[in-house]
């Protein structure tokens, strides 16, 4: 058996790939607290900005892993999320820090009902890749 570089990216995926759910189970977390009042919108937007350029350095890196190892199916699978970040980045509001979130915004019900739907979508796109990384990572270990 043979340990690839594929191999390599896969198992690296699944580490990160944990990472990303944590983050989208945090993001869901966060919203819901705001919108039942727990928290403030600007510990919440604190807390929340300093995740966002991370998730989608993490996402970015593995994608291009799978680039680089010729894994073009993967690759197609994570190009319109990658496409979706930085198209929301590119949108974001004017604000003096990195991140997506202003407290001034983020209180209006349907920024807020966005926010957690975004949350939820990421965090199936995440459980359905962990999973798909994990069988293409078997996969790969037992072909070669």
């Amino acid at each position: 058996m043979a340990f690839t570089f594929a191999a390599f990216c896969y198992i690296l995926a699944l580490i990160l790939c944990a990472v990303l759910i944590f983050f989208a189970i945090f993001h869901i977390i966060a919203f819901d607290e705001l919108k039942t009042d727990y928290k403030n919108p600007i510990d919440q937007c604190n807390s929340l900005n300093p995740l966002v350029l991370p998730e989608y350095v993490i996402h970015i890196f593995f994608t291009c892993l799978f680039l680089f190892a010729a894994e073009w199916l993967t690759v197609i699978i994570n190009v319109p999320l990658i496409a979706y970040h930085i198209r929301r980045y590119a949108s974001r509001p004017v604000m003096s820090a990195p991140g997506l979130y202003d407290p001034t915004v983020i209180m209006n019900a349907d920024e807020l009902n966005r926010a957690q739907k975004e949350g939820w979508v990421k965090l199936a796109f995440y459980l359905i890749s962990f999973f798909y990384y994990l069988y293409s990572m078997i996969f790969v270990l037992v072909s070669a």
